[in-house]
């Protein structure tokens, strides 16, 4: 029974331990390697007592904030780091994702660099030698491939790299982000080549801050923060349950209540200004159960709330919002003159809440959300306060069509005439 189990286990990680002495300057971590002072260090833990269990034709996620040891993890199970404490056991050939290209030698033209990177995973030099049209046809650099690759541009090289390490057939592939590289066509074939890793039953382990490809292609997700496991289960309560960590109301075994903690997603380098007759104190999103979120489910309610004060006499105040994607194009966007919402005065001393509540039928993506407080004096236009990109929005789709947003076709398919006629 013990080998059966053995066997259907891809990858075991038990209480497994990762700790990095920091230090306040460089001469204690000297003074301390001579024995000439006491401890100097604070221990950080990259993972404290993480176990993990993947079995054999799973595909499974790890989702978590920066800093939260997603990356940690991934390199001590390829043997890249050693753990401090605890166990991990691999039982399959891996292909990691991790650091693209990292075996490439420059003066090495791109063949030999397949040879090269393959023989580091494992792979004997006659089976190289099969996988090697298939891997330069997925690079698709032409005949860039007899050239050094330090002539590469850097789109070259990590095609090249990520084709190595794709078309090489392992029994377990580990991603970590590197299905976003190159441009959009190369990474279709990415997803497909993922996709029909999915259908051969390999395992496959994938980190990513792209929520909308851990929901669309995971079985499984594990949720780390910093350093320590959170929780696992499906994609759809781990992402929640991630939503709720990014604003500081995560609760263990239970629903989320506010715990405090930064608000996430707030731009610290935003751009402000106006004449400050009234300001807006505090912006944030809340999803359709109402609770604070910065990523938002693709075809779900969602509100986006500003707090505003008042200082003088604002007759006809107006509070806008847009929403650009991240090279700067305006998506979508509204205001309480245009929705005809609210045209009252501000008056001195007042603080309102102005809440904007809509469907998100945005692609799932990376955005971000500006927002205004403007009027009118007379017939002069006036910008009492305005926050351009104050908060990053992260749409979360399993199904993402043609452009920026989605028209929700709904579509029917009838027989007009018999095939035999």
């Amino acid at each position: 029974m013990g080998e059966k189990d053995t066997r259907e286990v891809a990858i075991e990680v038990t209480d497994l331990n990762k700790v990095y002495k920091l230090y306040d300057k460089p001469s204690d971590r000297f003074k301390e390697a001579l024995r000439l002072s006491r401890k100097k260090y604070r221990e950080h833990y990259a993972l404290r007592d993480v176990n993990m269990t993947i079995r054999q034709g799973e595909t499974v996620g790890i989702i978590g904030t920066n800093g939260s040891g997603k990356s940690t993890i991934l390199k001590i199970i390829t043997g890249v780091l050693s753990p401090t404490s605890g166990q991990v056991q691999v039982n399959g050939r891996i292909s990691a994702l991790l650091e693209l290209g990292a075996g490439f030698d420059a003066e090495y033209n791109g063949i030999e660099n397949v040879y090269l990177n393959g023989t580091m995973i494992g792979f004997s030099e006659e089976e190289i030698k099969k996988k090697l049209p298939e891997i330069l046809a997925f690079a698709d650099i032409g005949d860039y491939v007899y050239q050094p690759v330090k002539t590469y541009s850097s789109g070259m090289f990590v095609r090249l790299a990520f084709a190595v390490a794709i078309n090489i057939d392992p029994e377990i592939l580990i991603v970590d982000e590197a299905l976003s590289v190159g441009d959009v066509f190369f990474q279709a074939k990415c997803y497909r080549k993922f996709e029909e890793f999915k259908k051969k039953g390999k395992t496959i382990l994938f980190v990513s801050h792209d929520l909308s490809s851990v929901s669309k292609y995971c079985d499984r997700v594990y949720l780390l923060n910093q350093g320590v496991l959170l929780g696992e289960g499906t994609p759809k309560k781990m992402i929640d349950a991630y939503k709720q960590v990014l604003v500081g109301q995560y609760e263990e075994g239970g629903d989320a209540g506010h715990t405090g903690g930064a608000e996430a997603g707030q731009n610290p380098e935003l751009l402000e200004y106006g004449t400050h007759q009234a300001e807006i104190l505090e912006v944030y999103l809340t999803d359709e159960r109402g609770i604070r979120a910065n990523a938002i489910m693709k075809g779900t309610a969602f509100s986006i709330h500003m707090k505003v004060a008042f200082y003088e006499r604002i007759p006809s105040p107006i509070f806008a919002y847009s929403v650009k994607n991240i090279i700067g194009v305006e998506i979508t966007g509204t205001n309480t003159m245009v929705e005809k919402a609210y045209l009252d005065s501000g008056e001195p001393g007042a603080v309102k809440e102005i809440t904007f509540t809509q469907e998100m039928n945005l692609q799932g993506g990376e955005y971000l959300l500006s927002l205004g407080l403007t009027g009118y004096e007379g017939d002069k236009f006036q910008v009492y306060h305005r926050l351009y990109d104050a908060l990053n929005i992260t749409v979360v789709s399993d199904k993402n069509t043609v452009g920026y947003y989605d028209m929700n076709s709904r579509i029917t398919v009838q027989d007009v005439e018999s095939p035999n006629t």
